[in-house]
């Protein structure tokens, strides 16, 4: 199946149907292999599941009741703020395994060092945007190579999905995914032309 051709964005899923923690966990780990901005990892996902977690996410929806309802789960994908938390796990760890060199890693650490002192709230939330599109076009090319379908959302209220969900101030929300299994296929929808799109320079 080309998943790049059959992905299509599904609205009404089967609610009798749930998606194992194990079977999320797979997919959820696939999808993290996205790129990120200098493999900072700065994306999160917040998995709702549950009738009280969904209860409070649809206080801040707009609209997309029907994915919401009978979807396995809403993914929020966000952005930490604290990404450079991680620089000396992820640079260790890379040494480590033996895929950077002891120069290489030392001198990325020192430079993300440098990158936490200067990036201010601006550039970090725009990063966290590329970053997060990114985990979201892989998490759903992942969950239609599982058998699942999906839905981008980005109708929601940013300024109360924190307060919400009970989140901390360190993420920014990017977008909302529900995945599960489809009870109507998702619509066709056409494409513009490539020569409407692209100029070759």
């Amino acid at each position: 199946m080309n998943i790049f051709l059959e992905r299509k964005s599904v609205r009404n899923y089967d609610p009798n149907h749930k998606i194992s923690i194990e079977k999320l966990t797979e997919i959820l780990k696939e999808a993290y292999r996205a790129p990120s901005s200098m493999n900072m990892q700065s994306s999160r996902m917040f998995v709702i599941e549950s009738d009280e977690a969904k209860a409070q996410l649809k206080t801040v929806l707009y609209g997309n009741e029907l994915q919401l309802s009978t979807s396995s789960a809403m993914i929020l994908i966000a952005s930490d703020r604290q990404k450079f938390d991680y620089a000396e796990k992820i640079y260790n760890t890379a040494y480590e395994k033996g895929i950077m060199p002891l120069e290489v890693r030392d001198r990325q650490i020192n430079n993300m060092k440098i990158h936490r002192e200067k990036f201010t709230t601006e550039i970090l939330d725009r990063d966290g945007y590329i970053d997060g599109g990114l985990l979201a076009m892989q998490l759903m090319l992942v969950a239609k190579s599982h058998g699942y379908d999906t839905c981008a959302i980005g109708g929601f209220n940013r300024k109360e999905i924190n307060k919400a969900l009970n989140l901390p101030d360190r993420y920014t929300p990017v977008l909302i995914i529900s995945i599960g299994k489809a009870m109507e296929p998702g619509f066709d929808s056409i494409r513009l032309d490539i020569e409407d799109t692209t100029k070759f320079l």
